[in-house]
Protein backbone atom coordinates (compact mmCIF):
# COMPACT_ATOMS: atom_id res chain seq x y z
CA UNK A 1 0.00 0.00 0.00
CA UNK A 2 1.34 3.40 -1.03
CA UNK A 3 1.66 6.04 1.69
CA UNK A 4 1.39 9.72 0.73
CA UNK A 5 1.89 13.01 2.54
CA UNK A 6 -1.22 14.36 0.82
CA UNK A 7 -3.93 12.69 -1.24
CA UNK A 8 -6.12 15.08 -3.21
CA UNK A 9 -9.52 13.87 -4.40
CA UNK A 10 -10.81 15.96 -7.30
CA UNK A 11 -8.95 17.48 -10.24
CA UNK A 12 -10.76 20.79 -10.63
CA UNK A 13 -9.33 24.21 -9.77
CA UNK A 14 -9.19 23.56 -6.02
CA UNK A 15 -7.61 20.13 -6.35
CA UNK A 16 -5.05 21.11 -8.97
CA UNK A 17 -3.81 24.11 -7.01
CA UNK A 18 -3.60 22.05 -3.81
CA UNK A 19 -1.74 19.18 -5.47
CA UNK A 20 0.73 21.34 -7.39
CA UNK A 21 1.44 23.58 -4.40
CA UNK A 22 2.07 20.62 -2.13
CA UNK A 23 4.35 18.92 -4.66
CA UNK A 24 6.42 22.08 -5.08
CA UNK A 25 6.92 22.07 -1.32
CA UNK A 26 8.40 18.57 -1.59
CA UNK A 27 5.41 16.52 -0.45
CA UNK A 28 4.60 13.11 -1.88
CA UNK A 29 1.23 13.69 -3.53
CA UNK A 30 -1.45 11.60 -5.21
CA UNK A 31 -4.16 13.30 -7.26
CA UNK A 32 -7.35 11.36 -8.05
CA UNK A 33 -9.94 12.44 -10.63
CA UNK A 34 -12.68 10.20 -12.00
CA UNK A 35 -13.13 12.25 -15.20
CA UNK A 36 -10.74 14.79 -16.76
CA UNK A 37 -8.33 17.16 -15.04
CA UNK A 38 -9.43 20.78 -15.16
CA UNK A 39 -12.87 20.19 -13.74
CA UNK A 40 -15.93 22.28 -14.41
CA UNK A 41 -14.10 25.56 -14.97
CA UNK A 42 -12.14 24.27 -17.96
CA UNK A 43 -14.62 21.90 -19.58
CA UNK A 44 -18.15 23.11 -18.79
CA UNK A 45 -17.90 26.42 -16.91
CA UNK A 46 -15.73 29.52 -17.01
CA UNK A 47 -13.70 28.83 -20.14
CA UNK A 48 -16.39 27.66 -22.61
CA UNK A 49 -19.03 30.07 -21.33
CA UNK A 50 -16.75 33.08 -21.71
CA UNK A 51 -15.72 31.94 -25.20
CA UNK A 52 -19.40 31.71 -26.16
CA UNK A 53 -20.12 35.10 -24.57
CA UNK A 54 -17.28 36.63 -26.60
CA UNK A 55 -18.72 35.13 -29.79
CA UNK A 56 -22.08 36.67 -28.93
CA UNK A 57 -20.39 39.99 -28.21
CA UNK A 58 -18.71 39.89 -31.63
CA UNK A 59 -22.04 39.21 -33.31
CA UNK A 60 -23.60 42.10 -31.40
CA UNK A 61 -20.80 44.46 -32.48
CA UNK A 62 -21.34 43.47 -36.09
CA UNK A 63 -25.07 44.04 -35.77
CA UNK A 64 -24.44 47.56 -34.45
CA UNK A 65 -21.47 48.39 -36.68
CA UNK A 66 -23.52 50.84 -38.74
CA UNK A 67 -23.37 53.30 -35.85
CA UNK A 68 -19.60 53.45 -36.33
CA UNK A 69 -19.83 54.10 -40.08
CA UNK A 70 -19.92 50.55 -41.46
CA UNK A 71 -22.54 49.45 -43.96
CA UNK A 72 -23.36 45.80 -43.21
CA UNK A 73 -26.38 43.65 -43.76
CA UNK A 74 -27.72 41.45 -40.95
CA UNK A 75 -25.07 38.94 -39.86
CA UNK A 76 -26.38 35.39 -40.13
CA UNK A 77 -24.86 32.83 -37.74
CA UNK A 78 -27.62 30.23 -37.69
CA UNK A 79 -26.01 28.12 -40.39
CA UNK A 80 -22.61 28.39 -38.75
CA UNK A 81 -23.54 27.70 -35.14
CA UNK A 82 -21.48 24.52 -35.23
CA UNK A 83 -18.46 26.68 -36.11
CA UNK A 84 -19.13 28.90 -33.10
CA UNK A 85 -19.22 25.84 -30.82
CA UNK A 86 -16.11 24.46 -32.51
CA UNK A 87 -14.37 27.73 -31.63
CA UNK A 88 -15.50 27.28 -28.01
CA UNK A 89 -13.90 23.83 -27.91
CA UNK A 90 -10.75 25.09 -29.61
CA UNK A 91 -10.45 27.63 -26.79
CA UNK A 92 -10.80 24.82 -24.24
CA UNK A 93 -8.06 22.81 -25.95
CA UNK A 94 -5.78 25.86 -26.06
CA UNK A 95 -6.01 26.21 -22.29
CA UNK A 96 -6.14 22.47 -21.53
CA UNK A 97 -2.33 21.96 -21.49
CA UNK A 98 -2.27 23.97 -18.25
CA UNK A 99 -4.23 21.09 -16.72
CA UNK A 100 -2.69 18.19 -18.65
CA UNK A 101 -1.98 15.13 -16.47
CA UNK A 102 1.61 14.94 -17.80
CA UNK A 103 2.30 18.43 -16.49
CA UNK A 104 1.43 17.28 -12.99
CA UNK A 105 3.27 14.00 -13.33
CA UNK A 106 6.41 15.98 -14.17
CA UNK A 107 5.95 17.71 -10.80
CA UNK A 108 6.23 14.29 -9.17
CA UNK A 109 2.50 13.92 -8.56
CA UNK A 110 0.91 10.53 -9.08
CA UNK A 111 -2.20 11.16 -11.16
CA UNK A 112 -4.88 8.47 -10.96
CA UNK A 113 -8.10 8.36 -12.97
CA UNK A 114 -10.83 6.66 -11.00
CA UNK A 115 -13.40 6.99 -8.24
CA UNK A 116 -12.00 7.33 -4.72
CA UNK A 117 -13.81 5.97 -1.68
CA UNK A 118 -12.68 6.13 1.94
CA UNK A 119 -12.29 2.74 3.59
CA UNK A 120 -10.95 4.15 6.85
CA UNK A 121 -10.02 7.39 8.55
CA UNK A 122 -6.59 7.38 6.89
CA UNK A 123 -7.06 5.43 3.66
CA UNK A 124 -8.95 5.29 0.42
CA UNK A 125 -9.57 2.77 -2.31
CA UNK A 126 -9.37 3.60 -5.99
CA UNK A 127 -9.44 1.11 -8.87
CA UNK A 128 -9.08 -1.71 -6.34
CA UNK A 129 -5.91 -0.20 -4.85
CA UNK A 130 -5.59 1.10 -1.30
CA UNK A 131 -3.73 4.34 -0.66
CA UNK A 132 -2.81 5.62 2.79
CA UNK A 133 -2.47 9.31 3.46
CA UNK A 134 -1.11 11.42 6.27
CA UNK A 135 -3.41 14.18 5.01
CA UNK A 136 -6.27 14.37 2.53
CA UNK A 137 -7.98 17.16 0.62
CA UNK A 138 -11.49 16.64 -0.74
CA UNK A 139 -12.11 18.92 -3.73
CA UNK A 140 -14.82 17.07 -5.63
CA UNK A 141 -16.82 20.16 -6.65
CA UNK A 142 -20.56 20.21 -7.17
CA UNK A 143 -23.20 18.50 -9.25
CA UNK A 144 -26.23 19.90 -11.05
CA UNK A 145 -29.49 20.45 -9.18
CA UNK A 146 -32.51 19.23 -11.14
CA UNK A 147 -35.63 21.04 -9.88
CA UNK A 148 -38.74 19.04 -8.96
CA UNK A 149 -40.76 19.90 -12.07
CA UNK A 150 -43.51 17.50 -13.05
CA UNK A 151 -42.45 15.54 -16.14
CA UNK A 152 -38.80 16.63 -16.07
CA UNK A 153 -37.53 13.03 -16.12
CA UNK A 154 -39.28 12.39 -19.42
CA UNK A 155 -38.01 15.49 -21.23
CA UNK A 156 -34.58 16.03 -22.84
CA UNK A 157 -32.83 18.91 -21.12
CA UNK A 158 -29.40 20.50 -20.96
CA UNK A 159 -27.37 21.68 -17.98
CA UNK A 160 -24.14 23.67 -17.96
CA UNK A 161 -22.39 20.27 -18.02
CA UNK A 162 -23.94 19.27 -21.36
CA UNK A 163 -24.76 22.63 -22.94
CA UNK A 164 -21.47 22.91 -24.82
CA UNK A 165 -22.11 19.62 -26.60
CA UNK A 166 -24.68 21.49 -28.73
CA UNK A 167 -23.94 21.63 -32.43
CA UNK A 168 -27.34 22.70 -33.72
CA UNK A 169 -28.57 26.12 -32.75
CA UNK A 170 -31.81 26.19 -30.74
CA UNK A 171 -34.61 28.14 -32.36
CA UNK A 172 -36.18 28.88 -28.98
CA UNK A 173 -34.13 28.23 -25.86
CA UNK A 174 -36.03 28.04 -22.57
CA UNK A 175 -33.80 28.69 -19.55
CA UNK A 176 -34.96 27.89 -16.01
CA UNK A 177 -32.94 29.94 -13.53
CA UNK A 178 -31.74 33.55 -13.78
CA UNK A 179 -28.52 33.26 -11.85
CA UNK A 180 -25.12 33.86 -13.48
CA UNK A 181 -25.28 30.76 -15.71
CA UNK A 182 -28.81 31.45 -16.92
CA UNK A 183 -28.21 35.15 -17.60
CA UNK A 184 -24.83 34.69 -19.27
CA UNK A 185 -25.78 31.81 -21.56
CA UNK A 186 -29.25 33.23 -22.21
CA UNK A 187 -27.91 36.56 -23.44
CA UNK A 188 -25.12 34.94 -25.47
CA UNK A 189 -27.57 32.65 -27.27
CA UNK A 190 -29.97 35.52 -27.92
CA UNK A 191 -27.13 37.46 -29.54
CA UNK A 192 -26.30 34.45 -31.69
CA UNK A 193 -29.82 34.42 -33.05
CA UNK A 194 -31.88 32.15 -30.80
CA UNK A 195 -35.13 33.26 -29.23
CA UNK A 196 -34.60 32.98 -25.48
CA UNK A 197 -37.06 32.89 -22.59
CA UNK A 198 -35.74 33.07 -19.03
CA UNK A 199 -37.82 31.75 -16.09
CA UNK A 200 -36.90 32.75 -12.52
CA UNK A 201 -38.72 31.83 -9.29
CA UNK A 202 -37.46 34.85 -7.33
CA UNK A 203 -38.44 38.46 -7.95
CA UNK A 204 -35.28 39.54 -9.79
CA UNK A 205 -32.38 38.20 -11.79
CA UNK A 206 -29.05 37.66 -10.01
CA UNK A 207 -30.65 37.86 -6.57
CA UNK A 208 -27.29 37.57 -4.76
CA UNK A 209 -26.25 40.94 -6.16
CA UNK A 210 -27.31 44.47 -5.23
CA UNK A 211 -30.99 44.63 -6.11
CA UNK A 212 -30.84 48.13 -7.56
CA UNK A 213 -28.20 47.09 -10.07
CA UNK A 214 -29.63 43.63 -10.78
CA UNK A 215 -32.98 45.26 -11.59
CA UNK A 216 -31.20 47.73 -13.84
CA UNK A 217 -29.46 44.85 -15.61
CA UNK A 218 -32.82 43.09 -15.90
CA UNK A 219 -34.05 46.06 -17.89
CA UNK A 220 -31.06 45.87 -20.24
CA UNK A 221 -31.50 42.10 -20.76
CA UNK A 222 -35.18 42.65 -21.51
CA UNK A 223 -34.09 44.35 -24.73
CA UNK A 224 -32.61 41.08 -26.01
CA UNK A 225 -34.61 38.23 -24.44
CA UNK A 226 -37.85 37.51 -22.59
CA UNK A 227 -37.66 37.29 -18.80
CA UNK A 228 -40.35 36.12 -16.37
CA UNK A 229 -39.44 36.67 -12.70
CA UNK A 230 -41.57 35.58 -9.75
CA UNK A 231 -42.49 32.62 -11.93
CA UNK A 232 -42.43 28.93 -11.08
CA UNK A 233 -41.96 26.15 -13.63
CA UNK A 234 -44.74 23.69 -12.80
CA UNK A 235 -44.89 21.04 -15.52
CA UNK A 236 -42.98 20.18 -18.68
CA UNK A 237 -43.61 17.85 -21.61
CA UNK A 238 -42.13 17.14 -25.03
CA UNK A 239 -43.67 15.95 -28.28
CA UNK A 240 -42.19 15.88 -31.78
CA UNK A 241 -39.30 18.10 -30.74
CA UNK A 242 -41.47 20.77 -29.10
CA UNK A 243 -41.04 21.36 -25.38
CA UNK A 244 -43.98 22.85 -23.49
CA UNK A 245 -43.29 24.40 -20.10
CA UNK A 246 -46.28 25.36 -17.97
CA UNK A 247 -45.49 28.23 -15.61
CA UNK A 248 -47.26 29.86 -12.70
CA UNK A 249 -46.91 33.60 -12.04
CA UNK A 250 -49.12 34.68 -9.16
CA UNK A 251 -52.66 33.64 -10.02
CA UNK A 252 -51.90 33.34 -13.73
CA UNK A 253 -50.74 30.27 -15.62
CA UNK A 254 -49.12 30.29 -19.05
CA UNK A 255 -47.20 27.96 -21.36
CA UNK A 256 -43.84 28.61 -23.03
CA UNK A 257 -42.98 26.53 -26.10
CA UNK A 258 -39.46 25.93 -27.36
CA UNK A 259 -37.19 23.30 -28.83
CA UNK A 260 -34.40 23.32 -26.20
CA UNK A 261 -34.52 23.40 -22.39
CA UNK A 262 -31.59 24.51 -20.21
CA UNK A 263 -31.63 23.98 -16.45
CA UNK A 264 -29.55 26.67 -14.74
CA UNK A 265 -30.87 26.00 -11.25
CA UNK A 266 -27.66 25.76 -9.28
CA UNK A 267 -25.36 23.10 -7.91
CA UNK A 268 -25.08 20.93 -4.82
CA UNK A 269 -21.85 19.64 -3.24
CA UNK A 270 -20.70 16.31 -4.71
CA UNK A 271 -20.34 14.07 -1.65
CA UNK A 272 -22.20 10.83 -2.44
CA UNK A 273 -20.63 7.38 -2.62
CA UNK A 274 -17.32 8.53 -1.15
CA UNK A 275 -17.41 6.69 2.17
CA UNK A 276 -17.29 9.94 4.11
CA UNK A 277 -19.13 8.34 7.04
CA UNK A 278 -16.42 5.69 7.27
CA UNK A 279 -13.80 8.44 7.42
CA UNK A 280 -15.73 10.37 10.06
CA UNK A 281 -16.37 13.34 7.78
CA UNK A 282 -19.63 15.16 8.51
CA UNK A 283 -21.72 16.61 5.71
CA UNK A 284 -24.26 19.42 6.15
CA UNK A 285 -26.84 21.01 3.84
CA UNK A 286 -24.27 23.32 2.30
CA UNK A 287 -21.55 20.70 1.88
CA UNK A 288 -18.75 19.12 3.85
CA UNK A 289 -18.48 20.71 7.28
CA UNK A 290 -15.18 22.54 7.77
CA UNK A 291 -13.81 24.94 10.36
CA UNK A 292 -12.01 28.21 9.67
CA UNK A 293 -8.84 26.24 8.82
CA UNK A 294 -10.82 24.13 6.32
CA UNK A 295 -10.40 21.03 8.48
CA UNK A 296 -13.29 18.57 8.44
CA UNK A 297 -14.53 16.57 11.43
CA UNK A 298 -11.60 14.25 10.70
CA UNK A 299 -8.44 16.15 11.62
CA UNK A 300 -6.51 14.46 8.79
CA UNK A 301 -8.94 15.56 6.11
CA UNK A 302 -9.42 19.02 4.59
CA UNK A 303 -12.01 20.21 2.07
CA UNK A 304 -12.07 23.17 -0.29
CA UNK A 305 -13.84 24.49 -3.36
CA UNK A 306 -17.51 23.98 -4.21
CA UNK A 307 -17.78 20.88 -2.02
CA UNK A 308 -17.13 23.03 1.05
CA UNK A 309 -18.57 26.39 -0.03
CA UNK A 310 -19.72 28.94 0.85
CA UNK A 311 -18.85 30.69 -2.45
CA UNK A 312 -18.93 28.66 -5.67
CA UNK A 313 -16.26 30.55 -7.59
CA UNK A 314 -13.04 29.35 -9.20
CA UNK A 315 -11.11 32.19 -7.56
CA UNK A 316 -12.50 31.12 -4.18
CA UNK A 317 -11.44 27.52 -4.83
CA UNK A 318 -7.90 28.70 -5.56
CA UNK A 319 -7.86 30.88 -2.44
CA UNK A 320 -9.05 28.01 -0.24
CA UNK A 321 -6.49 25.67 -1.81
CA UNK A 322 -3.73 27.97 -0.60
CA UNK A 323 -5.13 27.75 2.93
CA UNK A 324 -5.20 23.95 2.76
CA UNK A 325 -1.59 23.73 1.54
CA UNK A 326 -0.36 25.85 4.45
CA UNK A 327 -2.38 24.12 7.14
CA UNK A 328 -1.82 20.57 5.93
CA UNK A 329 1.92 20.79 5.34
CA UNK A 330 3.20 23.78 7.34
CA UNK A 331 1.54 23.45 10.77
CA UNK A 332 3.50 26.37 12.27
CA UNK A 333 1.97 28.61 9.57
CA UNK A 334 -1.63 28.06 10.60
CA UNK A 335 -4.03 30.12 8.49
CA UNK A 336 -7.75 30.76 8.63
CA UNK A 337 -10.09 31.69 5.84
CA UNK A 338 -11.47 35.20 5.64
CA UNK A 339 -14.55 35.93 3.58
CA UNK A 340 -14.72 39.64 4.40
CA UNK A 341 -13.58 40.65 0.92
CA UNK A 342 -14.84 38.31 -1.80
CA UNK A 343 -15.23 39.91 -5.23
CA UNK A 344 -17.32 38.32 -7.96
CA UNK A 345 -18.64 39.14 -11.39
CA UNK A 346 -21.32 38.00 -13.82
CA UNK A 347 -20.23 38.31 -17.44
CA UNK A 348 -23.37 39.59 -19.05
CA UNK A 349 -23.16 42.70 -21.18
CA UNK A 350 -22.89 44.96 -19.28
CA UNK A 351 -21.05 43.00 -16.60
CA UNK A 352 -22.15 43.12 -12.96
CA UNK A 353 -19.47 42.96 -10.26
CA UNK A 354 -19.52 43.20 -6.46
CA UNK A 355 -17.21 43.37 -3.47
CA UNK A 356 -17.69 44.04 0.25
CA UNK A 357 -20.98 45.08 1.81
CA UNK A 358 -24.03 45.94 -0.23
CA UNK A 359 -26.08 49.01 0.63
CA UNK A 360 -28.63 46.83 2.44
CA UNK A 361 -25.98 44.93 4.42
CA UNK A 362 -24.14 48.11 5.40
CA UNK A 363 -27.29 49.79 6.69
CA UNK A 364 -28.25 46.69 8.65
CA UNK A 365 -24.79 46.49 10.20
CA UNK A 366 -24.05 50.15 10.92
CA UNK A 367 -27.42 51.86 10.84
CA UNK A 368 -28.90 53.89 8.01
CA UNK A 369 -27.69 57.27 9.31
CA UNK A 370 -24.06 56.16 9.38
CA UNK A 371 -23.98 55.04 5.75
CA UNK A 372 -23.50 57.12 2.62
CA UNK A 373 -24.09 55.81 -0.90
CA UNK A 374 -22.62 57.47 -4.00
CA UNK A 375 -23.53 56.68 -7.60
CA UNK A 376 -21.82 57.55 -10.85
CA UNK A 377 -23.51 56.72 -14.15
CA UNK A 378 -21.00 55.45 -16.69
CA UNK A 379 -22.78 57.33 -19.49
CA UNK A 380 -20.97 60.42 -18.20
CA UNK A 381 -17.50 58.86 -18.49
CA UNK A 382 -15.62 59.72 -21.68
CA UNK A 383 -14.16 56.25 -22.38
CA UNK A 384 -17.54 54.57 -21.92
CA UNK A 385 -18.95 57.06 -24.43
CA UNK A 386 -16.12 56.38 -26.89
CA UNK A 387 -16.73 52.63 -26.72
CA UNK A 388 -20.50 52.98 -26.89
CA UNK A 389 -20.77 51.21 -23.53
CA UNK A 390 -22.94 53.71 -21.69
CA UNK A 391 -25.17 51.33 -19.76
CA UNK A 392 -24.64 51.02 -16.01
CA UNK A 393 -23.26 52.77 -12.97
CA UNK A 394 -20.73 52.55 -10.16
CA UNK A 395 -22.36 52.35 -6.73
CA UNK A 396 -20.10 53.05 -3.78
CA UNK A 397 -21.06 52.25 -0.17
CA UNK A 398 -19.17 54.13 2.56
CA UNK A 399 -19.43 55.15 6.16
CA UNK A 400 -20.51 58.73 6.70
CA UNK A 401 -16.81 59.51 7.31
CA UNK A 402 -15.78 58.11 3.94
CA UNK A 403 -14.41 54.64 4.71
CA UNK A 404 -15.16 52.33 1.79
CA UNK A 405 -17.30 49.34 2.79
CA UNK A 406 -18.33 47.95 -0.58
CA UNK A 407 -18.86 48.60 -4.23
CA UNK A 408 -21.09 47.34 -7.04
CA UNK A 409 -20.28 48.06 -10.67
CA UNK A 410 -22.62 47.54 -13.59
CA UNK A 411 -20.83 48.31 -16.82
CA UNK A 412 -18.26 47.30 -19.40
CA UNK A 413 -15.36 45.31 -17.90
CA UNK A 414 -16.84 45.55 -14.41
CA UNK A 415 -15.13 42.27 -13.48
CA UNK A 416 -11.76 43.95 -13.99
CA UNK A 417 -12.68 47.36 -12.55
CA UNK A 418 -13.95 45.92 -9.25
CA UNK A 419 -10.43 45.02 -8.11
CA UNK A 420 -9.52 48.63 -7.34
CA UNK A 421 -12.31 48.69 -4.78
CA UNK A 422 -11.55 45.15 -3.61
CA UNK A 423 -8.13 46.39 -2.56
CA UNK A 424 -9.68 49.47 -0.97
CA UNK A 425 -12.07 47.36 1.12
CA UNK A 426 -9.31 44.89 2.01
CA UNK A 427 -7.00 47.65 3.25
CA UNK A 428 -9.72 49.69 4.96
CA UNK A 429 -9.12 52.70 2.73
CA UNK A 430 -11.25 55.82 2.48
CA UNK A 431 -12.63 57.43 -0.65
CA UNK A 432 -9.65 59.81 -0.51
CA UNK A 433 -7.38 56.94 -1.59
CA UNK A 434 -9.28 56.38 -4.82
CA UNK A 435 -10.32 59.98 -5.46
CA UNK A 436 -6.78 61.25 -4.87
CA UNK A 437 -5.20 58.66 -7.18
CA UNK A 438 -4.42 59.95 -10.66
CA UNK A 439 -6.25 57.78 -13.20
CA UNK A 440 -5.14 57.58 -16.83
CA UNK A 441 -7.39 59.42 -19.28
CA UNK A 442 -9.41 58.21 -21.08
CA UNK A 443 -10.10 54.90 -19.32
CA UNK A 444 -13.07 53.00 -18.01
CA UNK A 445 -11.40 53.08 -14.59
CA UNK A 446 -12.01 56.81 -14.37
CA UNK A 447 -15.60 55.89 -13.48
CA UNK A 448 -14.21 54.46 -10.22
CA UNK A 449 -12.55 57.77 -9.42
CA UNK A 450 -15.68 59.74 -10.32
CA UNK A 451 -17.75 57.66 -7.91
CA UNK A 452 -15.30 58.49 -5.10
CA UNK A 453 -15.30 62.14 -6.14
CA UNK A 454 -19.02 62.24 -5.36
CA UNK A 455 -18.20 62.03 -1.65
CA UNK A 456 -16.27 65.31 -1.82
CA UNK A 457 -18.74 66.91 -4.19
CA UNK A 458 -21.46 66.38 -1.60
CA UNK A 459 -19.29 67.57 1.28
CA UNK A 460 -17.82 70.59 -0.49
CA UNK A 461 -20.43 71.84 -2.94
CA UNK A 462 -23.59 71.11 -0.96
CA UNK A 463 -22.46 72.24 2.49
CA UNK A 464 -21.49 75.59 3.98
CA UNK A 465 -18.13 75.74 2.22
CA UNK A 466 -19.46 77.54 -0.92
CA UNK A 467 -21.17 80.19 1.25
CA UNK A 468 -18.07 80.74 3.35
CA UNK A 469 -15.83 80.84 0.31
CA UNK A 470 -18.11 83.31 -1.45
CA UNK A 471 -18.07 85.58 1.59
CA UNK A 472 -14.28 85.39 1.90
CA UNK A 473 -13.71 86.12 -1.82
CA UNK A 474 -15.99 89.13 -1.74
CA UNK A 475 -14.28 90.43 1.37
CA UNK A 476 -10.75 89.98 0.03
CA UNK A 477 -11.69 91.31 -3.42
CA UNK A 478 -12.81 94.61 -1.90
CA UNK A 479 -9.55 95.00 0.00
CA UNK A 480 -7.23 94.21 -2.89
CA UNK A 481 -5.62 97.44 -4.24
CA UNK A 482 -5.76 98.16 -7.97
CA UNK A 483 -2.89 99.80 -9.82
CA UNK A 484 -3.28 102.31 -12.66
CA UNK A 485 -3.48 99.49 -15.24
CA UNK A 486 -6.53 98.11 -13.49
CA UNK A 487 -4.75 94.96 -12.30
CA UNK A 488 -5.27 93.88 -8.74
CA UNK A 489 -2.09 93.57 -6.69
Amino acid sequence: MEVYDLIVIGGGAAGLVTASGAAQLGAKVALIEKDKLGGECLWTGCVPSKALIEAGRTKRKLDLAQKEGFELGPVQVNFYFSRVMAHVHETIMEIEPHDDPERFRKMGIRVIQGHARFTGYDRIEVNGETLIGSRFCIATGGSVVVPPIEGIKDVPYLTHETFFDLRKQPKHLIVIGAGPIGCELGQAMARLGSQVTLIETLDCVLHNDDKELSCLLHGYLDEELTIHVGTRAMQVSEKDGTIKLRCQQGDESFVVEGDTLLLATGKRPRTTNMGLDVAGVAVGRSGIQVDASLVTTNARIYACGDVAGPYLFTHMAEYQAGIVISNALIPFLKRKVSYDVVPWATYTDPELAHVGLSEKQAKQQFGEKKISVFRYEVKDNDRHIIEGATKGLVKLVCTSKGKILGCDILGANAGDLIHEYALAVKKGLSVAAVSGLIHVYPTLAQANKRASDRYYAEKIFKGNIPKILKWWLEKTRAKTPIDRSGVRK
